[in-house]
């Protein structure tokens, strides 16, 4: 006879403590199965050598020892999501699935597919918020609309949280309802086909230093005055709840950023057209883009000539991450200056980022580009050497990635920015001169 059973499915959250849909699993009657699957429908679009995938297994490989503390042990796949369960449901007799919701459209469908052949089994799908504080429609306008401006939305955002919002989930006291089962061993890298990676990745704490002074410090390249913690957020490893506790009364802009999480997210639920790669406002998708092949590739190379592009996208090539202010300025020059779609910077950064996030790239993306959600319209174009002047002055971000900067052979700027922002509002204009208004 199979065993009776409930399971707990871990995605964007690989973490046993704080975790909203492993404490109502927990609260059940069943045991507790834990699971995760390698999706091949993922894993089969990334390189061998994706940092991303190293990461997730080193967390997986800390949850695993943990469980077996409990007599317990993690059960990983290495499958699609409907090929997992078909397995688990052969093997256990299934009464509940625990999980926690995902906003992005891959992973909406993915849901609806496994509830339903769940359905099949007598087996019922639940899914929880837990990877921002507010989501969907929980921050609206008075007349329940979605807002579509930051600032707004932050004030409301910030008026209704209480501590009840804030508040931990006690999963640890209900460890003992964890399946009992000898170990699995995870699938190795190598056999899902990729290689292990030589890569420190950033702590899971901040500082209350960095807190401290993270309003003057966050929007210059060259000082280690941002957390790096996008990557634990990404995937879950630390609690969106904990951090803005601890933000809470010693930064109000950083906790201003993980508003910003929860507002790309909230736009992602709201606007379908979004998560499908249209434009935020649809009148952009006429703009006639450059789109030359041979740019791209310079951008992608950090060979624009433009020192703090440049920085920028060597920084991220080389280690995965690009200092957020960078970020507006290299998206600003693609999208601006060259007049390329941002979804083809979107896609880049999709590849090498390791803190991707469909929803907070989509995001930042669309609003450098102007067609996202801003109150700004279209004719703001950042200038490289004024950004520069203002958050690199004494260039030590530009001199540690470009060092060749003094040399013959840095390449010559590949456009003038007084020409390229002239074309640029030419261009946009043509196509938006009677769609210029703010929402």
């Amino acid at each position: 006879m199979k065993p009776e059973v409930n399971i707990i499915w871990f995605r964007r959250d690989l973490r046993l403590t704080d975790n909203a849909a492993l404490y109502h699993a927990l609260k059940g009657e069943l045991p507790v199965v834990p699971v995760f699957v390698f999706d091949t429908n993922i894993l089969n679009e990334l390189p061998a050598e994706d940092k991303r995938v190293t990461f997730i297994y080193q967390a997986l490989e800390e949850m695993q020892q943990q469980l077996l503390e409990f007599g317990s042990s993690m059960e990983v796949y290495y499958d699609t999501p409907e090929g997992m369960f078909t397995a688990l449901l052969t093997k256990y007799s299934v009464a509940h699935v625990f999980t926690n919701h995902d906003y992005e459209q891959y992973a909406i469908d993915r849901d609806a597919a496994i509830k339903e052949l769940l359905k099949k089994q007598n087996a019922i799908l639940h899914t929880y918020k837990d990877q921002v504080i507010f989501e969907r429609s929980e921050v609206v306008k008075d007349d329940g609309t979605p807002y579509t401006v930051f600032t707004p939305y932050s004030r409301k955002w910030k008026a209704k949280l209480t501590e009840f919002y804030l508040s931990s989930y006690p999963s640890k006291k209900y460890y003992k309802q964890f399946y009992q089962q000898n170990p699995y061993g995870l699938p190795s890298l190598e056999s899902m086909g990729f290689e292990q990676v030589e890569i420190s990745f950033p702590a899971k704490q901040v500082k209350n230093a960095l807190l401290e002074h993270y309003k003057d410090t966050r929007d210059f390249p060259g000082v280690k005055g941002t957390s790096h913690l996008g990557i634990h957020l990404r995937f879950g490893t630390i609690s969106i709840r904990e951090l803005a506790r601890k933000a809470q009364g010693k930064s109000e802009v950083f906790l201003n950023e993980l508003i910003w999480r929860d507002f790309y997210h909230m736009i992602l639920a709201q606007f379908a057209h979004v998560r499908t790669g249209e434009s935020f406002r649809q009148e952009y998708d006429r703009i006639p883009w450059r789109n030359n092949e041979k740019e791209f590739e310079r951008w992608c190379n950090g060979q624009t000539g433009y020192p703090i592009v440049d920085a920028g996208m060597r920084e991220l090539n080389t280690t995965g991450f690009m200092h957020n202010r960078v970020r507006m300025i290299t998206a600003s020059f693609l999208t601006k200056h060259l007049l390329i779609d941002w979804r083809w910077g979107e896609a880049y950064f999709a590849e090498k980022l390791l803190d991707y996030d469909y929803a907070a790239n989509n995001g930042g993306w669309q609003w450098a580009a102007g067609s996202g959600c801003d109150a700004a319209p279209y004719f703001r174009v950042f200038n490289p050497t004024l950004q520069t002047e203002r958050f690199d002055k004494d260039r030590s971000y530009i001199k540690k990635w470009v060092p060749e900067l003094e040399g013959f052979e840095y390449p010559a700027p590949m456009v003038v920015h007084e020409d390229a922002r002239k074309r640029a509002l030419d261009t946009y204009g043509r196509v938006l001169k009677n769609n210029t208004g703010i929402n």
